[in-house]
């Protein structure tokens, strides 16, 4: 085992400081309590960590960040909370049921956004649109079926309605309209 030096100097003006220095691995710890802020510092030879603590807040500043704990995990803000990767994947996962949601609106972006379930999918509110700004697709490879109270199916330009199979167009009532009407 290496060979330890620790120091401890006391002063009444800038408080504690504790230094453990291993030179055989090149870390060096310290801890540093001031009187406003306790301070703990471990410096490797090509890395440091920090985690620095005041009346009103903890900042941890490492290269890698874990916690494990064996039964849960909650965190809690008053005001905001952000979690952010700056420059790789972010990835979250649920051996059981993912539930997210806001008493306001949910945002969700991306260049290519992906939503996919193994059995079914639903989408649902009060009004719900689906578009696309040059196209949209709509299919079911099995069956596809479009119902309401009303349904209204309207193209600025051209509409198109074909079957590769029969086609059936029926009402109670049922008008067919327009300035040139061509059958057969």
């Amino acid at each position: 085992m290496a060979k330890l030096v620790c120091t401890l100097e006391m002063s009444k003006e800038r408080g504690v400081t504790i230094t453990v220095v291993n030179a055989d691995d090149g870390i060096t710890q310290t801890l540093t309590m001031d009187g406003t802020t306790v301070t703990l510092v471990v410096k490797g030879e090509s890395e440091t960590s920090s985690w620095t603590q005041k009346a009103e807040s903890i900042a941890i500043s490492c290269k890698d960040f874990s916690v494990v704990a064996s039964n849960s995990i909650s965190c809690k803000a008053a005001k905001t909370a952000t979690y952010a990767s700056t420059d790789g994947d972010t990835t979250i996962s649920s051996g059981a049921n993912l539930v997210q949601e806001a008493t306001r609106d949910v945002e969700v972006s991306g260049n290519n956004v992906k939503v996919a379930a193994t059995t079914a999918a639903s989408v649902k509110g009060t009004t719900a649109e689906v578009s696309g700004t040059q196209s949209l697709a709509l299919k079911g490879a099995a069956e596809a079926t479009l119902a309401g109270a009303k349904v209204s199916v309207t193209a600025d330009g051209q509409l198109a309605l074909s079957s590769s199979g029969m086609a059936e167009l029926k009402g109670s009532i049922t008008t067919i309209g327009g300035s040139l009407i061509k059958a057969g």
